[in-house]
Parts: C-alpha cells; structure tokens; sequence
C-alpha cells in the first residue's frame, strides 16, 4: 500500500488545519505512517509534545463504496459519550480541502498496540486482564443505543446476513462472474444454512487484538478501539465470529489475521472457548450457531484477500499471498464441512 502521498501543498493545507487543533501554524510537521492497516492509512503526526492522528484513504481511483473514511467519524462522534473507549475527532475535511481525498484528525491514544507480542514486562495476571477487557469491550459496544446515539439512519439490520454473504460472493467471483471452484463449497453450506439476525447492533467489522489500544499503565484495560472504517449496524455475532476467528489456537497454523495475533499464544490469555463462554454470558446471547459466523468470517477474509490478489500491485494489501487464501478457505471448511465448533 502506498503511504507517500502527501504533497508539499497538502502538507501545508495540513498544517493549517492542524493549528485549528492547538498545533503551532509557524512550525513544521514531522507526518509518518503508522500502524498495519490494510486499507486506510494512518499517520501520527507529530509537532514537540503535541501529537494527534490523520485517518485518510490511499490516493485515488479506488472502488465505489471503498476507503469511506469520513463513516468512521460518525460512528466515533456517536459513541464519545458511551462506555466504549474511542479516540476523539478533532476536524474532518472533505476531498479537496486538504488533500485529494477525504480524512479526518482524531487525538492520539498512547499505550501498546498488541499482535506478535506482548511487551516484554506484561505479567500472567496482566494477559488476562488484556483478555477480558477485549471480550467486555466488545459486549459493551454491542449494547450500545444505537438509535439514541445517531445512528438510527445507518444500515438495515434485517436480512443483514444474507445481503453481507452475498455482498462478498460478489467480490469472489471471476472474470466470467462464476464462483471459483475452490469458494464453492464454503459459499453453498453458507447460503444453505444463513442464520436469522440474533439482533441488532454496532458492529465494528474488523475487531481484533490489533486494533485496540491498551492502557498505557500496564491495567490490560483496553484505552482505544480503532479502524473503524468497516463498521454498520447488523448481527451482532457477527464481530464475534469474527474475533474469535483471529485467535490463534496452540499447536495449529495460524491464518493471516491469527499471524498477527500470536501473543495471544502467551499464558494468561483466553482460549476461543473462553473468549466465548465470556461474551455470551455476558450478554446473553446464544452461542447456537456460532460455527456459521465463524465460517462465515473465514471464508469472507479469503475472498478479500483475493479480492486484493486481482488489484493492480500497487493497490494490493501489503500483506498478500495466494497461499494464504488457501489457509483462510481451510479453516473455514474446519468450522462449516467439518462441522467444528469453536475449538
């Protein structure tokens, strides 16, 4: 993915729109790239002590509907004042009026950003804190009022997993429009056995260990949810599934997303049943059928990452590789075909 883009001239819009969040006007910008995001791009920007985070899209032409950046501020305005940690927005700017693209400056949340590794003084105790803060902030964000915080307007949560199964087929067809071969299996138990809606809520689309900010202080309390770019209201188990997915099990090879999870492999954190077990006592909802979601989750990342394979190269996710489209497939089989449960 490509992160040189910024200009002189949108460097110098920039820093004019950062002195309307207390930068300094008269002093330069040290602007750099941060985090592994596979879509959006992320910059801390930097000036002394003062320090805030630019959110905006690759350089154009990119699809209809893609790299909708200015989403993420919604859903972040709208959940400031809930129970769920978020960074704040400090301004937005629509194409044009400081780059070619839309993006947004939201204030920087310091502490660790946790995959391969935890930080070398993280403690048993410490993981398990990390564990639990992650499952806790996830039921808290799937209770959220959606209606009272503004977001009454935002996607059709009825019919919600049909329409997103076949949302992404779509993506996965070939040249010809037919479903390849090696998706076919996976796509016809999925479409076969699509669950009704548990509910509706905020569903954070991408929520995983990486993306969330710990304390800073070492409570393994999670400061700061992330990437909120994919986010809509649906099926709640569906941000289960998901996450449950990108816990790397001990012993197995890990898919692309549980690469980039593997401290959660250190003692102390929670196993996918545990991680499970948690969420759905805590919210009550039932886990029949969760292997769908779960299937479902693995089988969609497949066809992103191909998806991604097809794109010119220099609009490829970073991290692309056609065998791990195979590996995405293979886990989704486990929980679909094979008739796995969680682990």
């Amino acid at each position: 993915m490509r992160v040189d883009v910024w200009d002189p001239e949108s460097l110098k819009r920039l820093a004019s729109m950062m002195s309307d969040v207390g930068f300094d006007a008269g002093r330069a910008l040290d602007v750099r790239p941060i985090g592994d995001g596979h879509s959006n791009l992320t910059f801390l920007v930097e000036q002394g002590s003062a320090r805030a985070v630019v959110r905006r899209p690759p350089p154009p032409p990119f699809p209809r509907g893609a790299h909708d950046v200015l989403r993420e501020t919604v859903f972040l305005r709208a959940l400031e004042h809930s129970a769920v940690p978020v960074p704040r927005v400090l301004a937005t700017a629509t194409a044009g009026e400081v780059a070619d693209v839309p993006l947004y400056v939201m204030d920087f949340r310091s502490g660790p950003v946790v995959t391969t590794a935890t930080p070398p003084e993280t403690t048993t105790a410490t993981r398990r804190a990390m564990s639990e803060s992650l499952v806790d902030v996830l039921a808290t964000l799937h209770s959220v009022d959606w209606h009272s915080s503004g977001l009454h307007e935002i996607g059709r949560p009825v019919g919600f997993n049909g329409r997103h199964l076949s949302r992404i087929a779509a993506l996965a067809l070939d040249a010809q429009g037919k479903m390849p071969e090696k998706f076919s299996p996976v796509f016809d138990w999925l479409s076969t056995y699509v669950p009704t809606e548990s509910g509706a809520g905020i569903v954070h689309n991408d929520y995983r260990i990486g993306n969330v900010v710990f304390d800073p202080n070492g409570s393994g309390v999670v400061s700061a949810v992330l990437d909120w770019e994919l986010s809509t209201i649906g099926d709640p188990l569906m941000d289960l599934g998901y996450f449950l997915v990108s816990v790397p099990i001990e012993g197995e090879t890990p898919t692309p997303t549980g690469e980039f999870a593997t401290a959660m492999l250190e003692p102390g954190f929670l196993s996918r049943d545990e991680f499970a077990d948690r969420y759905l006592a805590t919210t009550g909802r039932s886990g029949d059928g969760l292997g769908w979601y779960m299937a479902f989750a693995l089988w969609k990342l497949a066809a992103l990452y191909d998806y991604s394979g097809r794109r010119p190269a220099e609009d490829r996710d970073p991290y692309y590789d056609e065998s791990q489209v195979d590996r995405f497939l293979e886990a989704a089989a486990e929980y679909s075909l094979g008739g796995r449960r969680i682990a």
